[in-house]
């Protein structure tokens, strides 16, 4: 055996009988669990999590006698395209449930020996880590004067995955070549497109518990080259962010780490959306950092898409009924602030509050329809006499509701549950 062989045999952790660990009962029964509780969409076969429990009490032996023999074929994942908030559209692949289910029994046994290794500037999808501790560590950075940003965008990044390079950096630390082999049936089962199968050559589907853990294997390189750089850093999956005391410094420091990517990992960088920034510019995870005091705020970008959220949610063309929609901004609004709420210098989007009461009275005033229907609305709200003369009024909507404030105050917008960011805990 050469002295590589010995190194690589040294570095693989102890588990030539991981398969037996995957398939336990106690490993299965947590993994159809949280399969269950996370619900989703169903995949090709068109079975549902709801149908999957049966399924699995009847064919789960045979289902394991395959998995061990290596005869085991995964289904194609049914390919699902999904807006992005640039305007263009991500492609997920989703696995059957079955394949899903199995996959979240392989990701229990396989991501705790990954967790012992993985850097402390990786954040994204990893066990009792977020993407606010990632702003945070950010924040520290730019506070001890690492005034230039460097964005690095990897074009495709989940699509332009090198198969052989990531079933070498697996096969560093698992040992059990059924384990492996499964992982390689995984990668190559293709997804289904118009109907027909699509051999896949390269990359790991979004969509399947395993992926996010292969993407924090692939990138753990990128990490470690550049700890051995001495660099500060962030990453949260494919978002990657590194400091620099000054743009000559972060110059180099770009160009030599896009030719490191393109060696090592056989992945191009967005020339276009990767770059040299300061911390008050770009986008980070939702946020960057306020000029002169460094304190963390809304980005630009979040904010578009709050506007944007806003206007989808009060949009009177949507024949949702008024509860049903209150309900529904409420899920939304309180989700947004829970994340965004960590922004230290918050007027972005508390100065915003009076805009979106403005958008909901603007949808009550289209939804009364006509003179007839807004003054008996506001009749309701408990005015009379001159107070109903705005029933009439032929101005614009938007401009009608910037009026409406005494008609429908914050109080009764409140007192409905029409809340707004600062009003969730109220």
């Amino acid at each position: 055996m050469t002295g590589a062989q010995n190194k690589d045999e040294r570095m693989k952790e102890p588990n030539e009988k991981m398969m037996e660990s995957i398939l336990s009962a106690e490993n299965l029964s947590e993994a159809y669990r949280k399969v269950k509780a996370n619900r989703g969409s169903a995949g090709i076969d068109g079975m549902s999590v709801n149908e999957l429990g049966e399924h699995l009490q009847k064919h789960w032996e045979s289902i394991c006698e395959k998995i061990e023999r290596g005869t085991y074929k995964p289904a194609p994942v049914k390919s699902v395209s999904i807006p992005k908030a640039n305007g263009g559209k991500r492609q997920l692949g989703i696995p059957s449930v079955l394949d899903r289910t199995v996959q979240q029994a392989m990701l229990q046994e396989i991501s705790p020996i990954y967790e012992k290794h993985f850097s402390d500037s990786s954040y994204g999808y990893r066990p009792n880590r977020s993407a606010h501790e990632a702003v945070k560590a950010m924040q520290t950075y730019v506070k001890q004067g690492n005034n230039c940003i460097i964005d690095i965008d990897i074009v495709g990044f989940f699509d332009n995955i090198n198969h052989d390079i990531l079933m070498r950096m697996v096969s560093e630390k698992v040992a059990d070549k059924r384990v492996l082999r499964l992982i390689g049936k995984y990668l190559r089962a293709g997804k289904l497109v118009d109907g027909r199968r699509k051999k896949s050559y390269k990359g790991t589907p979004q969509g399947g518990p395993l992926s996010p853990l292969l993407g924090n294997i692939y990138l753990d390189a990128l990490d470690q080259e550049l700890e051995n750089r001495g660099l500060k850093f962030c990453r949260y999956a494919d978002d990657i962010v590194i400091c620099a005391s000054s743009p000559r410094s972060a110059e180099r420091i770009l160009r030599s780490i896009t030719e490191w990517i393109a060696k090592h990992l056989r992945l191009e960088i967005s020339a276009e959306k990767s770059g040299m920034r300061f911390p008050h510019e770009g986008n980070f995870l939702g946020f960057n950092f306020r000029e002169g005091s460094n304190e963390i705020q809304l980005s630009k970008k979040s904010i578009t898409k709050l506007k944007a959220e806003v206007r989808k949610h009060w949009d009177a063309r949507d024949p949702t009924p008024i509860r049903e929609r209150r309900d529904r901004w409420l899920r939304f609004i309180r989700g947004w602030t829970n994340y965004f709420g960590l922004a230290e210098c918050k007027w972005g989007y508390l100065d915003l509050e009076g805009w979106m009461r403005r958008h909901m009275r603007k949808y009550m005033w289209q939804k009364w329809h006509n003179w007839k229907g807004r003054r008996n609305a506001l009749k309701r709200l408990g005015h009379r006499g001159k107070a109903l003369k705005i029933a009439h009024s032929s101005k614009g909507a938007w401009r009608i509701a910037g009026a409406l404030n005494w008609h429908i105050s914050n109080a009764k917008l409140l007192k409905h549950g029409f809340k707004v960011p600062s009003q969730l805990e109220a």
